[in-house]
């Protein structure tokens, strides 16, 4: 994992900047995440994959499949087709997400709860949170039942866990000292 993050790290920031300096940070965020659903695809693998097709056709299938792109975002594609990169395309994403809200002042925050939380929860949570860090938070939300009950939170490298199981750890902790 972490290789493919080292691979990927200079097409991202390459994509960033380009992105960045032409104003059009989401529309390649767009662009970049409906690209790597593309080629996470076990067709796009077998494609990938296909000696008899050439780099730059392997590159216009895969933007095609994509839907809408950019002079800019189909150059780039090609690029990371020429230099058989197609296949790190969800690395590049998430470097350049993180890249993006670092320029942006966004936190990235990932709300595990062991049920559904409803939008009115969410967003309740996300207020907490951008009091508490008094910048932008965005974050994406999972179910994880082995939480019991309660809400995880990770920020970088920071969690906050108000669930159950959490809980149940620091007690055992507690009983084990």
């Amino acid at each position: 994992m972490a290789e493919l993050l080292t691979i990927a790290r200079p097409y991202a920031e390459a994509a960033f900047r380009m992105a960045r300096d032409s104003n059009t940070l989401g529309p390649w965020s767009d662009a970049l995440s409906r690209l790597a659903q593309v080629a996470h695809n076990d067709a796009a693998r077998d494609v990938l994959g296909n000696p008899r097709l050439s780099a730059s056709q392997i590159g216009s299938l895969i933007a095609d499949v994509a839907g809408a792109l950019s002079p800019e975002q189909h150059n780039f594609v090609q690029l990371l087709a020429r230099n058989e990169r197609l296949s790190v395309l969800p690395e590049i994403v998430e470097h350049f997400e993180a890249l993006k809200n670092a320029h942006e002042g966004v936190l990235d925050a990932h709300i595990g709860s062991a049920y559904p939380l409803s939008d009115q929860q969410v967003a309740e949570v996300l207020a907490t949170l951008e009091g508490k860090y008094g910048r932008k938070v965005k974050a994406t939300v999972s179910v994880d039942p082995d939480l019991i009950g309660g809400i995880s939170i990770r920020i970088g490298d920071e969690v906050i866990d108000t669930s159950v199981r959490g809980k149940l750890a620091q007690l055992a902790d507690a009983l084990m000292n």
